[in-house]
């Protein structure tokens, strides 16, 4: 496999690149906190996008790119001596730098992300100091260049230690004229030291009138398809990425399949159980196997929380509610299905890093949840 070949880890499948996503929808207070900053002349040079899987971290740090790539170093006087202050991070339509970053031409943007593994086959786990070194060339080249830079950390939080390290010392000296924007699924793993070096952007997740707008922003081409939204965002947390997953993957129809298998617990479907299992074997399901161990993972933590607060609403699935309401009535309940969660979540990382056979481990998993319901 060709470098050429590897996958992008910094975009969702089916989804637009988040440099080309023009709109966020739903993250209008990290907006304006860095327009705001920028106004008042406090553009810090480290900013963390902080916030859960696919609520827009990345499209944020393509417009605020966007931004600062089409504004002057000097803004200069407005009409009446005044500075001229931008009131939202679109850029100039008109700018020739646009096109350039649509493109991934432009000379003064760097993306830190994921490279080839030792034997260039496959993505590497995590950021290597490798990469770093790669952005450490283009800071001192481009620095003769004069101009805006910004590098784009994708994510920060896959960084191993020897390049975190190598971040952290660019972050203590920042080179001039260079904006890093961090992107942090799990800032908690991230050095304390980066994160105190660095101002936060904080993005939530968003509601089903917001995750309809999102997905047609980020889908590829046309309209978003014919989808219950509201039980979309309660599948996917609110988070467009995941959302966008569960669309191309038609996991609407694979999470309704699970719940009408749970339905029949105590006593299991044991041919719908083998189904399900025998439909995550083979190098093609590869996708398919991760995403139905997701799924289970959810039905488990939407099952402890029934237990506590009642069964969520909206359904994620149809019967869902009626199902979480006989499974997990009470605090009891609540208790014995949140540990099987974190139980069954340390069994499915586990079977994931050494290879066990998905069916087997589907498997193993539905049937401790029959154990569990008896």
């Amino acid at each position: 496999m060709s470098l050429a070949d590897l996958p992008d880890p910094t975009l969702a499948p089916g989804a637009r690149h988040p440099r080309d996503t023009l709109r966020l929808v739903g993250q209008t207070r990290a907006e304006e906190d860095f327009l705001d900053a920028f106004n008042m002349g406090r553009l810090h040079h480290g900013w963390l996008l902080t916030g859960p899987r696919g609520v827009g971290k990345a499209t944020l740090a393509w417009r605020i790119t966007r931004f600062l790539m089409t504004r002057p170093e000097d803004d200069g006087p407005g009409l009446f001596g005044e500075p001229e202050q931008p009131t939202s991070l679109d850029p100039d339509p008109n700018h020739p730098a646009l096109s350039r970053i649509h493109a991934g031409s432009e000379p003064g943007i760097f993306v830190l992300k994921r490279g080839a593994n030792a034997t260039e086959s496959a993505l590497s786990q995590d950021i290597r100091v490798d990469e770093v070194r790669k952005l450490r060339s283009f800071l001192h080249l481009s620095a003769a260049e004069g101009g805006r830079r910004v590098v784009i950390i994708d994510a920060a939080d896959e960084m191993n230690t020897q390049a975190a390290n190598a971040v952290l010392k660019l972050l203590e000296e920042p080179p001039p004229r260079v904006t890093f924007l961090l992107i942090a699924h799990q800032p908690a793993r991230l050095l304390p030291t980066i994160r105190s070096r660095c101002r936060e952007l904080r993005l939530g997740t968003l509601t089903p009138d917001q995750m309809e707008a999102a997905i047609a922003a980020a889908e590829e081409e046309g309209e978003p398809p014919d989808l219950d939204h509201h039980a979309l965002a309660a599948l996917s947390g609110g988070s467009v990425g995941a959302a966008i997953r569960l669309i191309n993957q038609d996991g609407m129809t694979t999470y309704a399949k699970l719940v009408d298998l749970m339905g029949t617990l105590p006593r299991l479907d044991r041919l719908g159980a083998l189904a399900l299992a025998e439909s995550c074997v083979g190098k093609a399901n590869e996708n398919r196997f991760i995403l139905v161990l997701n799924l289970i993972d959810l039905f488990l933590s939407r099952a402890a929380r029934a237990g506590v607060m009642g069964p969520a609403h909206p359904e994620a699935a149809p019967g869902e509610a009626q199902l979480l309401a006989r499974l997990s009535p009470d605090d009891q309940a609540a208790m014995k299905w949140a540990a099987l969660h974190q139980s069954m979540g340390a069994r499915a990382a586990h079977g994931r890093a050494v290879n066990l056979d998905p069916a087997a481990l589907v498997m193993d998993i539905v049937l401790e949840i029959t154990a569990a319901a008896s």
